[in-house]
């Protein structure tokens, strides 16, 4: 990718995947068709699969976790992607030393992409998992249908996913056992299948499984849980600074994060207003919580006007709204200027104990001047039955539809 002008100084300021003019593709001959061929990882993403049928082989499918098996003579339907690029790296990777020995501290952030041959969309995409997750939670769903990820890159767009500092493949931090406060809540069959996987609750109907201890997709989404950081405070400040590295590697993108991951896209748009196009949070942690953060919409530092030093002189007041109780600031309220001009959805969906809390959180965004936030109530859109792992639920593609049909609505070009 050779030449001059904006596109040719973007490039040359460009690290990880190649920004592609729309609807160009890396194909053919030359050193792009040879960067392509020594491409690791495969080039083509199923999905989309679907198995019909009845009997032995439908009771089979039905137990069974992981990408379709195919009977001898039956077949796969489906759609799939092809990829221009893919690869991964670290951000914010920092030398200590340990017992006479330098090493990287364990701050490093990972984050995987993947560029469609098809890139139809002016700005990438960049998921951020919730809880003690991992980025898994956007690849497929735990009864083996494609992910957020790959549906995206079917729109064409280019995704970015990402491990938080300490999760799945951000390593955790050497010194992380010797951070003050306990641990968060271990992650427990019996809590996610009550809270998250339907399970005693006869409308939440998207989850795929039972939630009892024999759901093999319960099994699929714990197996991929940590426990929570003993440190919530510095876990934010360092997301904050990896995910604004992550912002200056790529350029201008949209952002999604997902429950314990909603103070990360706060954090970047107060960090970088200018580099994130629009922020979506899945039912994100907020001020209306179980557990108050300190800096209202996080548990460390974000920028007020007037400023703050010190979370304390922010002033809380609990508030009815549509009969929900919500945390909110006194008035006068402080306003949030970096967050003030960027598009902003809330996604709640039907069967989640979050409603509330999601309620809280855009009424404290539009409180404190930010005025492009919209509430997305999935029922409200046609979409019904579903919990707070909304990507990860059998109707994962409408829920999508929901987010995506917003952001085409949406308009913030790239200033100059």
């Amino acid at each position: 990718m050779t030449g001059s002008g904006p596109e040719a100084a973007a490039e040359r300021n460009h690290v990880g995947p190649p920004v592609m003019p729309e609807k160009r593709s890396m194909t053919g001959s030359g050193p792009e068709a040879a960067a392509e061929r020594n491409h690791a990882g495969p080039p083509v993403v199923p999905s989309g699969h679907r198995m019909t049928g009845s009997g032995p082989e439908a009771a089979a499918e039905r137990n069974h976790v992981g990408p379709p098996v195919v009977p001898s003579g039956h077949s796969v339907t489906g759609t799939g992607v092809r990829l221009a690029d893919q690869g991964c790296f670290w951000v914010g990777v920092h030398y200590t030393s340990k017992d006479g020995q330098t090493i990287a501290d364990g701050t490093q952030m990972y984050v995987e992409y993947q560029v469609p041959e098809e890139q139809t969309q002016p700005y990438p995409i960049v998921l951020v998992h919730g809880g003690g997750g991992q980025a898994v939670d956007w690849i497929s769903t735990p009864d083996g249908r494609p992910g957020w990820r790959t549906l995206l890159l079917q729109r064409g767009y280019t995704v970015y996913l990402v491990d938080r500092v300490g999760h799945g493949r951000s390593p955790r931090s050497v010194f992380e056992a010797e951070s003050a406060g306990p641990p968060g809540p271990l992650p427990a069959a019996e809590f996610i299948g009550m809270a998250f996987a339907g399970r005693d609750d006869a409308a939440h109907t998207q989850w795929p499984g039972t939630g009892e201890l024999d759901d093999p997709a319960l099994a699929q989404v714990l197996a991929s849980q940590r426990q929570t950081p003993f440190d919530r405070d510095s876990h934010y400040a360092v997301m904050r600074e990896r995910a604004a590295e992550l912002l200056d590697r790529i350029g201008p993108a949209i952002v999604i994060t997902n429950s314990a991951g909603g103070p990360v896209g706060w954090l970047m748009a107060d960090e970088r207003p200018d580099l994130v196009r629009a922020l979506v949070g899945l039912e994100p942690v907020g001020p209306s919580g179980r557990a108050p953060l300190a800096w209202g919409l996080t548990s460390s530092p974000i920028t007020y006007d007037p400023p703050v030093s010190d979370p304390a002189e922010l002033v809380i007041v609990e508030r009815t709204i549509g009969g929900a109780v919500v945390r909110m600031q006194a008035d006068p309220p402080r306003r949030l200027p970096n967050l003030a001009d960027i598009p902003m959805a809330v996604v709640t969906s039907e069967c989640s104990p979050q409603t509330a809390t999601d309620v809280g959180t855009v009424e404290y965004l539009r409180q404190a001047g930010c005025g492009r936030v919209d509430h997305l109530f999935l029922p409200d859109h046609g979409v019904r039955g579903n919990g707070h792992l909304m990507m990860l639920e059998r109707n994962n593609d409408e829920v999508l539809d929901v987010v995506t049909g917003w952001l085409s609505k949406i308009d913030r070009p790239i200033e100059g």
